[in-house]
């Protein structure tokens, strides 16, 4: 059947907006040549794609039915021009990927070495958020891979996401400030907390605005208790420098706390907190280029 791809982008723009004067605008043509368009389509196909009237626009069950194939394929177009435009302004292919501060400095940095080892000339975009935002960053096309902290509210089951690590939240403090949270007796004994004795003591987090927020709060509601932090911020190195300082008791991933931590020592909780996992996220309907394939490889290949 000889249909041009311009008849199915008309079709495709009417489609979304239900609005033959907003697709021509989209389409920078007039509401005439929309109509035409449509009309030629129609024909073309042998079906009624829309049903018109004096106020409003809508599919008929055929023009649904093609909206579902032509809705895909326009996407994957236009991300490929997408890519071929950013390509281009940088000089070569580019890579978006989206992590937070603390999974690019204690997990990825080590692949972000082999990848641009083997593609110098591939431009790596590195683009920082709480794992929420990064989930949502993909979801809008503006990353090529989100590596994030699951659970995560903003993840869903179009993405392709595979497990690269589990981890623990674990709560952080330097004996000299708080020594009753780490020794018991005269003694010095050892002492182990309960997340009740816990929450007596000031607690520095990361900010609501993140999976981790929202995960900890859950946690500590399971136990009956309400997890009122003294201070949220949006940095984990940063909660680790107050710990030290004394400002509270930081709870961070285990994976971020040095093993030569300096003045800092983990506390001993009685209760267990859930562990989470560190995803790879991805869009599985658009094709993957050479250096993207090869980025996913070096992250399976830890396992």
């Amino acid at each position: 059947m000889d249909v041009s791809y311009e008849l199915y982008k008309v079709f495709y723009h009417v489609a979304k907006t239900l609005s033959f004067s907003e697709a021509a605008a989209e389409l920078y043509i007039s509401q005439s040549a929309v109509s035409q368009s449509i009309k030629l389509l129609e024909r073309r196909l042998g079906q009624v794609l829309f049903i018109r009237n004096t106020k409003r626009v809508a599919l008929t069950p055929e023009g649904e039915l093609l909206m579902k194939h032509i809705e895909p394929a326009i996407q994957l177009i236009t991300q490929g021009e997408n890519q071929l435009t950013r390509d281009a302004a940088h000089g070569g292919m580019q890579l978006r990927i989206a992590a937070s501060d603390t999974i690019c400095r204690y997990f990825l940095v080590p692949y972000f070495y082999r990848l641009h080892s083997q593609y110098p000339q591939v431009h790596i975009s590195i683009i920082n958020g709480t794992s929420l935002r990064c989930a949502e960053l993909l979801e809008a096309g503006q990353a090529d891979f989100a590596v994030v902290n699951s659970p995560n509210a903003a993840l869903n089951a179009n993405m392709q996401m595979e497990e690269l690590r589990t981890f623990h939240d674990t709560f952080v403090g330097n004996p000299a400030f708080f020594p009753d949270c780490f020794f018991s007796g005269a003694g010095n004994e050892p002492r182990e907390l309960s997340l009740k004795e816990l929450i007596q003591y000031p607690i520095l987090m990361l900010s609501k605005r993140s999976a981790t927020s929202t995960f900890l709060h859950e946690q500590f509601q399971k136990h009956s208790l309400d997890l009122a932090p003294a201070i949220e911020l949006s940095s984990n190195d940063l909660l680790l420098d107050l710990a030290k300082i004394g400002l509270g008791i930081a709870c961070v991933p285990d994976y971020c706390v040095p093993a030569d931590s300096g003045e800092l020592r983990q506390l001993s909780i009685r209760e267990t907190l859930a562990a989470r996992r560190l995803l790879l996220a991805y869009d599985g309907k658009w094709p993957l280029s050479e250096a993207a394939t090869f980025f996913i490889r070096l992250l399976r290949s830890r396992n």
